[in-house]
């Protein structure tokens, strides 16, 4: 099972719910990484992702996007198999 990295924060009701796909999908283990308690976090997380919103969800070294984009994966039904390749 690949590592999953989550960029959150603690009132981000996206964030909620991505973790709740992702557990739904057998991942127990998340690495969160709170950017509204780390500056040099945050402006990791723009810098990698040229994105500012949370949660910016990464499965193993591919950069999956917002919760949006998660839920498209799930419904396309390729989130599974990135999660276990």
């Amino acid at each position: 099972m690949q590592a999953v990295k989550m960029y959150t924060t603690a009132v981000c009701p996206f964030c909620i719910r991505a973790k709740q796909i992702l557990k739904s999908r057998g991942v127990s283990e998340i690495e969160e990484i709170r950017i509204d308690q780390d500056a040099v976090a945050r402006d990791q997380m723009m810098q990698a992702t040229g994105r500012r919103t949370v949660p910016q969800i990464y499965i193993g070294s591919t950069h999956v996007g917002g919760c949006d984009d998660l839920i498209a994966l799930d419904h396309a039904g390729t989130l599974i198999p990135l999660i276990n390749s």
